[in-house]
This record gives C-alpha cells, sequence and structure tokens, in this order.
C-alpha cells in the first residue's frame, strides 16, 4: 500500500476475509449483554472530569458532601448529584454518622480500575 495512503484507508485490510474459527472463538468468549452494557455505564460515568474527581477525592480518606463541596468548589447540591450517580453504580458507598453521611470508595476494584487508567494516562 501507498505510505501516503490516509490513515483513514491504511487500518482497513485490503481484502474482504475472515477466519471463521477466530470468529467463532471470540464470540463464544464474548461478555453477556448485561455485563457489557454494565462496563459500558462505568466507563460513561468515568467520562465525567467530575467524578473523577471526586473518586480521587474519596482515594485520600472517607468525606462528606460539604468537604467534597468544598474540595472541588462546588455546591453540595451539585456534589450529591453526581454521589448518586457514582452509587448507583457502586463506585462509592456512604455511611451514617448523626447527621452526617460520609463517602468512601466501594472497593478495592475501583481503586485499581482507576489507577490503571491514570497509569494508562501518563503512560509515554
Amino acid at each position: 500500500m501507498n505510505p501516503n495512503t490516509p490513515d483513514k484507508v491504511r487500518d482497513l485490510c485490503e481484502v474482504e476475509l475472515f477466519d471463521p474459527e477466530r470468529v467463532a472463538k471470540v464470540r463464544q468468549g464474548m461478555l453477556p449483554k448485561d455485563q457489557s452494557d454494565h462496563l459500558a455505564e462505568i466507563f460513561q460515568c468515568l467520562g465525567n472530569p467530575t467524578r473523577v474527581k471526586i473518586l480521587h477525592s474519596l482515594f485520600s480518606e472517607e468525606l462528606c458532601v460539604c468537604d467534597l463541596a468544598q474540595v472541588l468548589g462546588m455546591t453540595p447540591s451539585a456534589v450529591s448529584h453526581q454521589l448518586r450517580v457514582l452509587r448507583s453504580l457502586r463506585l462509592v458507598k456512604f455511611r451514617r454518622e448523626g447527621k452526617m453521611a460520609y463517602y468512601s470508595i466501594d472497593d478495592e476494584h475501583v481503586r485499581t480500575l482507576f489507577t490503571l487508567g491514570l497509569d494508562h494516562v501518563r503512560h509515554r
């Protein structure tokens, strides 16, 4: 292929031919729809910089909504809205202490996912 060919053309096969064994093997190992949908929701959620900042803040220690609002320079209402989204995907959890609700990372999987993503961003 001509080295001056645009990238959008260069990344295509020059012939339309597939390997039935490879295709069957990969199809057999595909994620069930509910798992692929949930994973896509998690990555979509992490596509929001505010939510990324909230998660990063919670790696240090658990914080209440007002603490997070001060850290991020946001209103408690805006932070609370983002925390509801994170909680619905089990990325954060909360505990009550009197009238206070303290948020923390749900489990080590969340920390691992975040750390791997950050390693990828910092790589190069």
